[in-house]
């Protein structure tokens, strides 16, 4: 018997072994998950799915748990600390990311039914909505892990789910820095600006980081301070803070109604008395609600965008702004201009490696040019690969931070000298430096 027949063979037995599990359990989600596993080695043992040898019999077990109470096979790979990355292309097969490599499991959904079902049960468990009418949906999943959904007849080749699954403990500036991603002495150099209160906005492409350098960032807010975090679907993971309230966006229901925008959100948090506001990533039309945030007393506030550098993230701000309300030009930059302080730009390299390339200072409109003036702080300078291809390369400091009102208001003073251009600040009033 060739693997391929094999592989047919094991998919009949467990489909037969699957059907009788399910006679008489209708009601199998008010059983207890111990009673499952009980019927589930009644029927192992009662030999109805022919002979299974003793090394196959465990993960025939969990994989009949996993399809009557989780989530199929997808549970395996959910479970899987060293997935990153779950992409399912309907049941032409099921992509895998692990350690930055992407392959193809060995495993895949025989019907388009089952993974139909799949769908409903994730998006179900966030009190969202995914059929024909409205084929494309977000949502996440218990463990925080995000799940974009996109069902026929958009999708031609069936369901395709894609779930971007995120460590189950928060990455910290430590394991970065450990990692190559940032060196040490911008992560000083950042935590003081975060401590002072200063409007940091985190760019970079699909799968950068970005998410987990904003969790990382917000670990040096002080614990007393009050946080509100909006996102489209709540993955951050902030620790350590008891004065914490999290805000989710809603999608409209089947009529259109009842949803919920980021927009809504970022006003209602103005009510709130946030000392501040952490938006997961800005998108569309809500960016004008926080650049005027930003402008109006929410210093220390944090978000993330998709750009390619930072360049074109200033750019995106102001398209985005535009999709809000028509406004000159010049007035939506002087508004980028005076709400962001600082640009952190993240990329994903040729390595696969997640590394911040570039921080910059935005320092104000220039009205006889009518753009922005920005001036670059830190740049990753590439230096070469090594033996195993992997690109070797630091952050090198570029300019001295230029404003520094906030960091004085908050008991910081800056040096000057050599020492001013590599971090430039130390705490004041006879305090150890941060």
């Amino acid at each position: 018997m060739n693997k391929k027949q094999e592989c047919s063979a094991a998919e009949r037995r467990f489909a037969t072994l699957r059907k009788l599990l399910m006679e008489g359990m209708e009601e199998y989600r008010e059983i207890q998950d111990e009673e499952i596993y009980r019927r589930i080695d009644d029927l192992l043992q009662s030999g109805a799915g022919g002979y299974i040898r003793l090394s196959e019999r465990e993960e025939l077990r969990q994989e009949l748990f996993n399809s009557v109470r989780r989530l199929d096979l997808l549970q395996q790979l959910i479970d899987d600390n060293s997935v990153t990355e779950i992409m399912v292309n309907g049941t032409e097969g099921i992509f895998v990311e692990r350690a930055g490599q992407l392959f193809q499991w060995d495993k895949r959904f025989a019907a388009k039914e089952k993974l139909e079902d799949i769908a409903q049960q994730i998006v179900g468990r966030c009190n969202r909505i995914v059929n024909e009418s409205v084929p494309i949906v977000d949502a996440r999943l218990e463990n925080g892990a995000r799940v974009n959904i996109v069902m026929p007849p958009v999708a031609l080749n069936g369901p395709v789910i894609t779930i971007r699954r995120f460590p189950d403990r928060p990455i910290g500036m430590e394991q970065l820095v450990r990692w190559g991603s940032v060196s040490q002495e911008a992560v000083d150099f950042l935590q003081k600006l975060v401590c002072a209160g200063y409007n940091i906005f985190i760019s970079g492409g699909t799968g950068s980081g970005k998410t987990t350098f904003l969790n990382a960032l917000s670990n040096f807010i002080p614990k007393d301070e009050r946080i509100i975090t909006i996102e489209d679907n709540a993955e951050l993971q902030i620790q350590g803070v008891s004065n914490l309230v999290r805000l989710e966006a809603r999608n409209a229901n089947t009529e259109g109604k009842m949803e919920i925008t980021i927009r809504d959100l970022i006003k209602s948090s103005l009510r709130m008395r946030p000392d501040r506001i952490l938006i997961g990533e800005v998108r569309g039309s809500e960016a004008i609600d926080l650049l005027q945030a930003l402008n109006t007393g929410h210093d220390g506030s944090l978000s993330t965008g998709h750009a390619n550098s930072p360049e074109d993230m200033l750019s995106r701000l102001e398209t985005m702004v535009l999709m809000g309300i028509e406004m000159p030009l010049p007035a939506i930059r002087r508004q980028i201009a005076s709400g962001i302080d600082v640009l952190v730009h993240l990329s994903r390299i040729r390595d696969k490696s997640r590394r911040v390339m570039a921080i910059l200072e935005v320092l104000d409109y220039d009205e006889t040019s009518g753009t922005i003036r920005t001036e670059l702080l830190y740049e990753f300078e590439e230096e070469g690969e090594d033996a195993c291809g992997k690109v070797i390369g630091s952050l090198r400091v570029r300019n001295p931070l230029q404003n520094h009102k906030k960091l004085e208001r908050a008991g910081f003073t800056v040096k000057t000298g050599e020492a001013a251009e590599r971090t430039g600040l130390q705490r004041v009033n006879g305090n150890k430096e941060k």
